[in-house]
């Protein structure tokens, strides 16, 4: 497994965080609390959040400070299209180097994810879906169309999705399609699942959007 500096394991857990939903968007990440919470010194927290600032994850502001980046429900329709291509390549490029540990850990994470469904735990849920997706595209090793990836995911609106009614039952229903296929090394099935499952969590979402 690649080594992580301070900063990108702080990055992690922010990143992981601000899809969950655990940090909200519009608040203000406050450095010395983070620090706090992970055990570790400011700078890792600063150099952090000057990656996720990189990424879109954040909004920079001399005056407020680093700020969770809002949602642009134009822009979105373009993500989609983009996290279909790119996630394709990255899953796509993973399915051969997954391990059986892989593929262990990877069970794992779904059985948390019908959990927390059965009990409508959404937040636990956004968190181990991300995990679940990362765990693949780290496979991948590509380390560049990953970084574009989360660009994306910094654009996409994973915790209002995740409010849709039901949307967290029908998401670990899809993620059992793609770990079926991955377990089976069927790269057609895959693709075919994990494309579904991008799309249709933002169409349930535009179905049910109101201003």
């Amino acid at each position: 497994m690649r080594h992580q500096t301070k900063e990108e394991r702080v990055a992690d857990y922010l990143r992981e965080g601000i899809i969950s939903g655990r940090f909200p968007r519009g608040s203000k990440l406050k450095q010395a609390e983070i620090a706090e919470m992970l055990g570790t010194s400011i700078t890792p927290v600063r150099e952090a959040i000057k990656l996720l600032e990189a990424e879109g994850f954040v909004l920079g502001s001399s005056h407020r400070g680093a700020v969770v980046a809002p949602f642009d429900m134009n822009a979105t329709e373009e993500i989609v299209d983009l996290r279909v291509t790119l996630e394709s390549k990255l899953a796509l490029a993973a399915l051969p180097k997954l391990t059986q540990k892989n593929i262990e850990e990877l069970r794992e994470l779904q059985s948390e994810i019908e959990t927390a469904a059965d009990k409508n735990d959404r937040e636990t849920v956004r968190v181990v879906n991300y995990r679940f997706h990362e765990m693949i595209y780290m496979a991948a090793e590509l380390p560049q169309t990953l970084r574009f990836v989360r660009i994306l995911w910094a654009r996409y609106p994973f915790d209002l999705i995740n409010k849709v009614e039901s949307r967290i039952g029908r998401a670990s229903s899809e993620h059992r399609e793609m770990l079926g296929a991955i377990i089976a090394r069927d790269e057609a099935a895959m693709l075919s699942a994990l494309r579904t499952h991008i799309r249709a969590g933002w169409d349930e979402f535009k179905a049910n959007y109101t201003e």
